[in-house]
């Protein structure tokens, strides 16, 4: 047996069984799958829930954003008292709360349990987000097997997004609508013995007192963020839209302030001043501001422009979910080629190139042009999305990996609520004129069908006629314009983020932990060696090979150990 294979084999060993790191995979992305199912498993559960528990409008939209706004608001709460009592406690005590909350919602019998319940349920999200990520980056030292398991993390998150409405469709065809929530109950009954006994313990360094009123503060400052984003993406303009606003940015700025001031805060803020680390999540923002919002968008073009059933919509847009799925698995691979630098701008090209593709869709069904356009889209920023995420938690120190988690699920649920209101804008602000005047149409009835196709075939319905067709004519005609306004400015945005990602490393270097060998087993002593004997191979180190690819060459120990975790340039 070679000095090489000698080494990797006993590295392998000293790991402690190579594999149990792929089986921690595996129950950190059961956690993910469970959490990402349930931010939309809800949607096509609306009618039915709305049949059966006659919520009024205020109380059916908290049934809707109770999760989402709570899991947001809580994540970096959570994910530094993760770095500081240990990340599993927190991850088991969300598996607990997720299937308990799962239980009070699938038997609510009132509005009020089931958002109390949907509320809890985004308690438990958020600590099991920012803790399958920071375990993760504990339990793969070695940076091109991280790469690898982010890759698989991403994948799975992109699947349940996708898989929710298509689970929710199937339970409620054969069950009623609590059967969405009651299905979590056995999976989480699984889940927490096997993670208890599984998944190892870890923390930060513990120095230092845990900020609670800092935690609760940027809780409250993200809440109101969060919450006013949302209702500006409904269209609400109002002082109950920029009041939260004003007072969640005032909050946040409190407490960014409090963090600098603190010898040991919750977040260091140093860690923005990384270009790697602060280019990762504002790509991370970009990339979701630009998927979430087109996502609605052409579903409601397939819906309401080309008559497609809900499951055949959910069909047709299947391609991009398998194509962010590719990109996840391939991720690791082009990553250690290409490098973060090019990669992500990469992603971002593509992306905008599937967007300036997708402006060909007019009022008749092209369904190549959609699944070429969707393929494209969903494989771009997937790249983008995987290429941002090992970036910023490569760079993170180990002892900051739930804060650094926290703050990428932050900026992912931040980008998601501006996409929507940013775009939605946009959409309203193109779609709107088209109907000021439409022959025969009343002044009143344009107003009313100027809020949004849906309302103007509603509109159109009432007037009848060819008054009515007219009307119905001109909103699709003027919702195919606003789409293509639409898909413009998103591309100039993703453009924008490529621009941005240039200041990413141009290479991925491989380093591990300090003092920790390339395979050394979570847990495993800080500065200690596997002994690999005579035929032990050095340590390696991306360097840029032919062409700008790494190649990996010797790196002398020392150097190694002297430089801190994540991207150099």
């Amino acid at each position: 047996m070679s000095g090489t294979t000698t080494a990797a084999a006993l590295r392998r060993r000293a790991a402690g069984a190579g594999a149990n790191r792929w089986v921690v995979l595996v129950v950190l992305c059961v956690s993910l799958l469970l959490v990402a199912v349930d931010a939309t498993v809800l949607h096509v559960a609306v009618p039915a829930v709305t049949e059966d528990l006659k919520p009024g409008a205020v109380e059916l939209l908290w049934i809707v954003d109770a999760y989402p706004l709570v899991c947001a608001s809580l994540l970096i709460l959570f994910g530094t008292l993760g770095d500081r009592v240990g990340r599993r406690r927190v991850l088991l005590l969300g598996y607990t709360l997720f299937g308990v909350a799962s239980a009070l919602a699938a038997f609510a019998d009132s509005a009020e349990l089931l958002i109390a319940a949907r509320a809890l349920l985004g308690v438990g999200g958020a600590m099991i987000m920012p803790a399958t990520l920071s375990i993760l980056r504990q339990v793969f030292p070695d940076r091109r097997e991280r790469a690898l398991a982010i890759g698989i993390w991403s994948a799975v998150a992109a699947v349940g997004a996708a898989v929710g409405p298509l689970l929710g469709g199937f339970l409620l065809e054969h069950f009623w609508w609590g059967s969405v929530f009651l299905v979590n109950i056995p999976l989480m009954l699984v889940s927490l013995p096997v993670g208890r006994l599984l998944l190892p313990e870890s923390k930060g360094d513990g120095s230092g007192p845990w900020d609670v009123v800092g935690a609760l503060t940027a809780a409250a400052g993200l809440f109101a963020v969060v919450l006013g984003v949302k209702q500006l993406g409904g269209g609400e303009t109002g002082p109950g839209t920029f009041l939260p606003l004003v007072a969640g940015v005032a909050l946040l700025a409190v407490f960014v302030r409090r963090q600098r001031r603190r010898a040991h805060p919750l977040i260091d803020l140093r860690m923005f001043a990384r270009p790697a680390f602060s280019t990762s999540v504002g790509c991370i923002v970009l990339a979701m501001l630009a998927l979430v919002g087109l996502e609605l968008i052409a579903a409601q073009y397939l819906q309401l422009v080309l008559g497609l059933s809900p499951l055949e919509t959910g069909l047709r847009l299947l391609p991009l979910t398998v194509a962010a799925m590719a990109a996840g698995l391939a991720g690791a691979r082009a990553l250690r080629r290409f490098g973060p630098r090019r990669m992500v701008s990469f992603g971002f090209c593509l992306t905008a190139g599937a967007v300036v593709m997708l402006t060909a869709m007019g009022g008749q069904d092209n369904a190549p042009l959609l699944l070429g356009g969707f393929v494209l889209l969903g494989f771009g920023l997937e790249t983008t999305l995987f290429g941002a995420y090992e970036s910023m938690l490569s760079e993170a120190p180990q002892e900051q990996a739930g804060g650094a988690a926290a703050i990428g699920e932050t900026s992912y649920q931040l980008g998601a609520g501006i996409g929507i209101a940013l775009l939605g804008s946009v959409m309203n602000g193109a779609y709107a004129p088209g109907l000021a005047q439409v022959p025969g149409v009343p002044a009143p009835a344009s107003d009313a069908a100027a809020h949004s196709l849906g309302e103007a075939y509603e509109v159109a319905a009432r007037l009848g006629g060819p008054a009515g067709e007219a009307l119905r004519l001109a909103a699709r005609q003027s919702f195919v314009h606003g789409l293509h306004v639409t898909l413009l400015v998103s591309a100039g945005l993703l453009l924008a983020g490529a621009a941005m990602a240039l200041r990413l490393p141009r290479v991925m270097q491989c380093e591990t932990a300090p003092g920790v060998p390339s395979g050394t087993a979570p847990g495993t002593p800080s500065g200690t060696t596997p002994t690999t004997g005579s035929g032990a191979a050095p340590e390696t180190t991306a360097k840029a090979g032919p062409g700008g690819s790494p190649a990996q060459m010797p790196a002398p120990r020392k150097a190694a150990e002297s430089r801190g975790p994540g991207l150099r340039v």
